[in-house]
């Protein structure tokens, strides 16, 4: 049976394909495949974050694929296509007939044609279809951008968001501090509490235009919380994968297991994703927590 912590709280990591994580051999020898992986991945977490997703729109062969190779019972969250949460997105991931002519590197949503984006959105909650089937899906995360700053207009689009995606769910994490300021905090948290949206809290490193508090909130059934590492030094200068290379101790885990399980109380299922995704970094801490978690009362 797939570890897990207390019965509704679910802790995994945001990859399991990762080249350092490969490289780390936590896989054991053997298991080679990219179905063997997500195979002995599924025997030791209950729960996966999806983020190549980010970066290229999911397709219904892959999503078919993670549902066969996974064990019953098991959860994928699938981050969105940068394009739905006004990232820049690289043109590659992009149908050609749809970036402009002799666009290249990235590009905006307000550089291409609305029937277009209404195109990519359709295609992304399709490409799902797969893993709502077989219950294995979980909830798409909108993790907004630093720019995306608390006003009605972001508060709007989140709801067409939520809106375009179901029957499919969505979970917000946002990245600008002005969501949980004193001022906007109990008001977005009604906010969402109204539109019945998670919130997703996060622990990451803090002084920074794209950080926020690691506030613990339930605003639905479901609660979440991502640990991206305190990687200050490489936070915004470093490559994605120097951003998150950070280990945490037992003693911060420890200090984490009894909030996450307070957490838990305040709804019917919480997930945990840690997303220190470097080497086996973030499998090792995930099954400390789970272990954590269940030694707390």
């Amino acid at each position: 049976m797939t570890p897990r912590a207390k019965p509704n709280i679910l802790v995994g990591t945001a990859s399991w394909t990762d080249k350092s994580l490969v490289q780390s051999g936590w896989y054991p020898k053997g298991v080679n495949s990219a179905e063997d992986r997500l195979r002995y991945y599924g025997e030791h977490f209950p729960i996966v974050e999806a983020d190549s997703t980010y970066y290229f729109p999911p397709t219904t062969r892959n999503s078919q694929l993670w549902a066969d190779r996974s064990p019953a019972g098991f959860t994928f969250n699938i981050k969105a296509f940068s394009l739905l949460t006004g990232h820049p997105t690289n043109v590659r991931a992009l149908p050609k007939d749809m970036v402009p002519k002799g666009t290249t590197g990235n590009i905006y949503p307000k550089a291409l044609k609305q029937s277009d984006i209404d195109s990519v959105w359709d295609s992304f909650a399709e490409a799902l279809t797969p893993l709502k089937k077989a219950r294995k899906l979980g909830f798409v995360l909108f993790q907004f951008p630093p720019w995306f700053t608390c006003t009605k207009d972001n508060r709007d689009y989140i709801v067409e968001c939520a809106k375009r995606i179901a029957p499919l769910r969505i979970c917000v994490e946002f990245r600008n501090h002005s969501w949980l300021d004193d001022d906007n905090q109990d008001r977005v948290f009604k906010f969402l509490e109204t539109h019945d949206l998670p919130y997703v809290a996060v622990d990451m490193p803090q002084g920074f235009k794209s950080s926020v508090p690691p506030v613990l909130h339930a605003t639905s059934d479901l609660a979440l919380i991502r640990f991206h590492g305190h990687n200050d030094k490489q936070w915004e200068s470093g490559s994605v994968q120097q951003r998150f290379a950070y280990k945490y101790s037992d003693k911060e885990l420890k200090s984490w297991a009894p909030k996450v399980v307070e957490l838990g109380k305040q709804a019917a299922e919480t997930h945990v994703l840690m997303n220190n995704c470097h080497q086996d970094w973030a499998q090792d801490n995930a099954a400390s927590l789970i272990e954590l978690i269940n030694e707390s009362s």
